[in-house]
């Protein structure tokens, strides 16, 4: 009778516990939370996942351990690919190579296959000329454009097929310019090298993120046209939005999280509160500030919602593009 009642005991506590280790039982996360950063140390995707370590664990957000890991490569492939393979405690930062590489044919992941957590935060795009160029507004440019294609070069970097060349080609068709005929000079450095060139010279204008130019715009060594934002931003008043120019778009270059797969109802819960919560602290306000980013706070329902919309509009940029034959 002992033996049965002992058995009997281990059995329920077994299954206690098998039903505590569950987000449904509040009990979710259970062990070390690992942030990944799909590339090196430096950059975007990096600054982006240890900033979320340290503000959730400054306030004391979440209580278990966060550990950020670098996992470079392939565009975000390799981290991507990393968290396609783990459980709930697992994270990843994100953008648009998530959905552009896919369309690309640089990778057989989807957005689908992840679950979206949330939407963070932006950098807006830019288009400059110099100082001395004869245009004074983005509709001069394209009216250039249209007239003699061959002649403006166009500055863009790493690649394209990134928001940068993608920003640019929107635009352009929204003034009937054909992607086929735009002049594109491709800059491996990216936008450092990207602005070098206008600064010297070697191209007529360029497209690249805010922060690439707007202290060169300040200082009066270039001249922005347009920004991609929905408003004026503060300390660039004098810089028109494309819509305000007339051509009706917005386009963020966003920075989120997500998980792996099959995350559950209770997992995605958690972390729109705990991320919610990070969002409104001074410390991601001046994060923010810091990095010329703008707050893009979306919870998961949105940002999924978001990566549909963001997935069509990219699927045709990039066949308008002539990148995918």
């Amino acid at each position: 009778m002992k033996k049965l009642v002992v058995f009997v005991l281990a059995v329920l506590i077994l299954t206690a516990c098998s039903s505590n280790s569950t987000s449904g039982n509040g009990e979710y996360p259970t062990k070390n939370i690992e942030v990944v950063a799909p590339a090196s140390p430096g950059g975007g995707w990096d600054l982006t996942a240890r900033s979320v370590q340290k503000i959730l664990k400054d306030n004391s957000l979440v209580d278990n351990n966060i550990n950020v890991i670098n996992k470079p490569g392939g565009g975000g492939e390799v981290g991507w690919s990393y968290l396609n393979t783990k459980d709930s405690h697992y994270l990843a930062v994100n953008s648009s190579l998530l959905l552009t590489n896919h369309f690309l044919g640089q990778s057989k992941l989807t957005y689908e296959d992840f679950t979206p957590l949330a939407t963070l935060a932006t950098e807006w795009q830019a288009i400059a000329v110099s100082v001395d160029a004869p245009y004074e507004n983005i509709n001069d440019l394209f009216e250039d454009i249209k007239n003699d294609p061959a002649s403006i070069k166009i500055g863009v970097g790493p690649g394209l097929g990134n928001d940068d060349h993608l920003s640019f080609v929107q635009a352009a068709g929204m003034r009937d310019v054909a992607a086929k005929d735009l002049n594109f000079l491709v800059y491996d450095g990216g936008g450092g090298d990207v602005v070098t060139a206008l600064l010297g010279n070697h191209v007529n204008a360029v497209t690249t993120s805010l922060s690439e130019v707007k202290e060169q715009h300040i200082a009066g060594k270039l001249k922005i046209l347009a920004v991609s934002s929905e408003d004026r931003l503060e300390e660039l008043e004098d810089v028109p939005t494309l819509k305000e120019e007339g051509i009706d778009m917005v386009f963020p270059h966003w920075r989120g999280i997500m998980g792996p797969p099959d995350m559950t109802e209770e997992e995605i819960k958690y972390w729109d509160e705990k991320l919610g919560e990070m969002v409104k602290s001074e410390e991601w306000a001046e994060l923010l500030t810091n990095n010329d980013w703008d707050d893009f706070y979306q919870n998961s329902s949105d940002t999924k919602a978001f990566f549909d919309e963001q997935a069509e509009l990219y699927k045709d940029l990039i066949g308008e593009s002539g990148l995918v034959q």
